[in-house]
């Protein structure tokens, strides 16, 4: 059985069994309380696992996409050392919300593995948690497993999401590989090569107080997990998951691209098995929509794809090796996630770029390196600091090295140099803003339900006030409606303001946000009397603000298409705002757009404002939205059934925002800046409508105020500015020359003051630059050995020069540092025969230059 096959077959028996098969979701999870990566099966679904939302299924089964290179699941360090650790997997899950429970979910796995993968009952084992007798029971008597095959396990057999909330035990199931692969004892005690786990089927039936207390749920919930590779490894009957068929044609690849065979040597075979499981998690990485940068996600792409580029120079390779191995890649998972195929082209341009970028600095970095290491086996921190920071080496590739050598590095002193090169985002998720509690927060969506948002179509609603919640600070509360027309925040749109009234009073509404996904929190401003709990209310939104929204927010999908259009497909969505005032619009490019480019994208988006074609909102089902090419983002999370927002004739994308019913509604469109955010991050700011004719006018009055200003009319501005600047450019050069004059005179004054080819003397009223000028005139007209001119341009500040022959003693740092330090400063730099230095006190310029004279005698 191959892979396709596997995950087919997976799929296809739980189907039957009434579950809803679920697409894999992004590698980039959306849960505040999810990990930086997916790297479980269940990631998608912690919202009702949580509470927080009502799953739209009670079974539910997925192929899921994961990475684990960070955090307690850290597998990079043993990848290429053990038969079944990977950066990039797939793992295999069914998952009831509240539905059945252990007594149908060991029997499941269990008929699956033998009846349908065929696998030899009698070589599988299990763990159970050491107080799970009813785990136990249902592997004995259901299943029918042996008593001496089912071992107790302490907290490696119990699962939890964090110090509170769902968790409890857990069942794994391993196969036994044969005595061959270690000694026996099953997976308590026997060699973890022999006995490898395949599946762990986790009883979600507590909830976690913040005592410690296990509080049974009242409806508990399964979450299990396959591995998909150590599955294959097994189906195949070959020794590790390298040589499964998702990774040892990639593999393969890499032997032909560094010229060495997999099997001849232990260390390479390490190297070529890096090479293949780095290529995955690039290249499903960038997919979704990671950059290489030295921030997050993007730190950990940037160090996966230099290390593997590392792993290749080791073998002697010095050309690129990424863009092959990441088409093999595609090659091989492209039938199962065909987006792959689809960005093939981009996904090789950025390991490409990113490759060559490391390249360029690898072989002086790992030069610097092996210096440090043939004087100390403690790499220190400034030498770790300067490989991050001018070769690009991730302190990982830099500590990797050194243990390889035997060496360790100073992490510590690395640490403090980069928190004081600047200062990094510790942040991780958004806090929440307001005065109620998690718990609360639950609790009015438990009893009142949803919020209904009837602002689609409705700028003003009669509801129900279904809770009040005070927050900090006077007359500020947090208003819950059973159904309102504000706009929550999301998807870069802002919140809707505007007013809630009831018969005892009125509050301004400053902001609307959701406290939990479906309830929705008006933040609002007592402006009169008080709101309570029951009452009917009119809540209205601000009109013209709304208006500005939606012309921005319509404006913003028109920006996106017309990006993609002249910059290309790899163009893709990382952030945006969408405010009554203005939009920002983040996205994926390698370089600065040309002033050509962003003209070519306002002229696109015009056009289609001029087309004053429909803006058609469709709801459909979220296959379907994909099947007609709607454009999702990766930063959203989407249900069965999506929202579509179709702008004239080519922009189709998923969005839950407001918008114009007719693209003409948006008026002019105008790009007011382009810029980096970040590696291969760009941004852009614009304005729409009433906002662009107020710059436009503005601009008109500046251009006329400017041609007033030169006595011009508007449109003869450029040509009467070149005019005014070519006649500044001539009194400029006049004045200089009659400087250089008045300069040349006063050096030949100076010089009938030098004695014995020695000119000190004082010289006020001169800028540095001027005084400079004037001593090394004076050294040339004179034919003097030194000149040393002090002055002061202001009665304060203090400049001190000197000039003095090749070869002659003192020098001109000798003479001006010692004379500077008079005056309250310093300087003179290193070159003998010229030196300048500043001071603080006037009033001892003199006191000074009698040093310099002093010193010449």
């Amino acid at each position: 059985m191959d892979a396709n096959a596997l995950r087919r077959a997976f799929t296809q028996y739980f189907v039957e069994q009434g579950h809803t098969a679920v697409p894999s979701a992004g590698l980039i999870p959306h849960h505040p309380r999810a990990p930086l990566f997916t790297n479980a099966g269940m990631n998608q679904f912690i919202p009702y696992f949580l509470g927080e939302e009502r799953p739209p299924f009670t079974r539910a089964t997925s192929v899921q996409k994961c990475v684990r290179v960070r955090g307690k699941h850290d597998d990079i360090d043993l990848i290429g050392r053990t038969t079944r650790h990977l950066t990039f997997f797939e793992m295999l899950g069914n998952f009831s919300f509240g539905d059945y429970f252990k007594e149908l979910a060991i029997p499941l796995a269990w008929e699956l593995l033998t009846d349908r993968f065929g696998l030899d009952g009698e070589r599988l084992w299990v763990t159970v948690y050491k107080q799970d007798d009813e785990a136990e029971q249902i592997w004995r008597d259901s299943v029918g497993l042996t008593p001496e095959r089912i071992q107790r396990m302490d907290e490696d057999n119990f699962w939890e999401m964090g110090e509170t909330g769902p968790c409890g035990p857990s069942s794994e199931i391993y196969y036994d590989r044969g005595p061959e692969w270690g000694p026996d004892g099953g997976p308590a005690g026997g060699g973890e090569e022999r006995f490898v786990e395949i599946w762990n089927l986790v009883f979600m039936q507590y909830d976690r107080q913040a005592d410690g207390t296990l509080v049974p749920l009242p409806k508990p919930n399964i979450d299990t997990g396959a591995g998909l590779e150590r599955i294959l490894t097994i189906l195949q009957d070959v020794p590790a998951v390298w040589d499964t068929d998702v990774l040892r044609p990639i593999i393969a690849h890499a032997e032909r691209l560094t010229g060495r065979s997999y099997g001849e040597d232990a260390e390479v075979d390490v190297s070529l098995r890096i090479l293949g499981d780095h290529s995955r998690s690039m290249t499903f990485l960038i997919g979704d929509g990671v950059f290489p940068s030295n921030e997050d996600r993007g730190y950990v792409l940037r160090r996966l794809i230099r290390r593997a580029v590392r792993q290749a120079y080791s073998l002697g390779v010095e050309k690129p090796v990424t863009p092959v191995l990441v088409a093999a890649c595609i090659e091989v998972m492209g039938e199962a996630y065909p987006d792959l195929v689809r960005q093939a082209d981009f996904i090789t341009g950025v390991v490409a770029r990113e490759e060559s970028h490391f390249r360029a600095t690898l072989r002086s970095g790992l030069a610097m390196l092996d210096s440090e290491l043939a004087r100390t086996r403690l790499v220190s921190g400034e030498v770790a600091f300067r490989l991050h920071d001018t070769y690009g080496f991730p302190i990982e590739l830099t500590r990797e090295i050194a243990e390889e050598r035997g060496a360790t590095v100073d992490e510590a002193a690395f640490d403090a140099a980069m928190a004081h090169q600047r200062e990094r985002s510790k942040q991780s998720g958004r806090k929440a803003v307001g005065g109620g509690s998690g718990d609360e927060y639950r609790r009015i969506l438990k009893d009142a339900g949803p919020t209904t948002f009837v602002g689609y179509t409705d700028n003003s609603a009669v509801a129900t006030v279904v809770a009040v919640v005070e927050e900090d600070g006077k007359d500020t509360v947090e208003v819950f409606l059973d159904a309102t027309p504000f706009y929550a925040e999301g998807g870069g749109q802002v919140g809707d303001t505007g007013t809630i009234e009831t018969d005892t009073g009125r509050a301004r509404v400053v902001d609307t946000t959701y406290a939990l996904p479906g309830l929705i929190r008006h933040r609002s401003r007592l402006e009169g009397g008080h709101i309570s709990v029951g009452q009917t209310a009119t809540a209205t939104i601000e009109l013209e603000r709304r208006a500005g929204i939606r012309r921005n927010h319509t404006g913003t999908h028109l920006l996106h298409w017309a990006l993609r259009r002249v910059l290309g497909d790899h163009v893709k969505q990382q952030g945006s705002l969408v405010a009554p005032d203005r939009l920002r619009f983040d996205f994926t490019h390698y370089g600065p757009m040309s002033p050509e480019e962003i003209a070519r994208v306002e002229d696109l988006v015009n056009g289609a404002i001029l087309a004053d074609d429909d803006v058609v909102v469709t709801v459909m089902s979220k296959a379907a939205a994909d099947a007609s090419g709607a454009i999702a983002f990766f930063e959203d999370k989407y249900g069965d059934q999506v929202r579509t927002v179709r702008a004239g004739s080519e922009s189709f994308e998923l969005c839950g925002g407001t918008h114009v019913a007719r693209l003409g509604q948006i008026g002019p469109v105008e790009i007011v800046s382009e810029g980096s955010i970040g590696s291969n991050l760009r941004r852009i700011e614009a304005t729409t409508g009433t906002e662009t004719l107020r710059r436009l006018r503005q601009t008109e009055h500046q251009l006329s105020e400017a041609a007033a200003l030169l006595r011009a009319h508007s449109d003869e501005l450029t040509p009467a500015l070149e005019k005014k600047l070519s006649e500044l450019r001539e009194v400029e050069l006049r004045l200089r020359k009659s400087e250089q004059a008045a300069l040349s005179e006063r050096a030949q004054s100076l010089v009938a003051q030098a004695a014995n080819g020695t000119l000190v003397a004082r010289v006020d009223g001169l800028a540095p630059d001027q005084l400079r000028e004037l001593g090394g005139q004076a050294l040339q007209i004179g034919q003097l050995a030194t000149v040393v001119l002090g002055g002061s341009p202001d009665g304060e500040k203090v400049s001190i020069v000197a000039f003095v022959r090749k070869g002659a003693s003192p020098t001109a740092p000798e003479l001006v540092g010692p004379a500077a330090r008079i005056v309250g400063g310093g300087g003179g730099g290193k070159n003998p025969e010229q030196a300048m230095a500043g001071g603080r006190d006037a009033t001892r310029l003199d006191e000074a230059l009698d040093h310099v004279r002093e010193a010449l005698r």
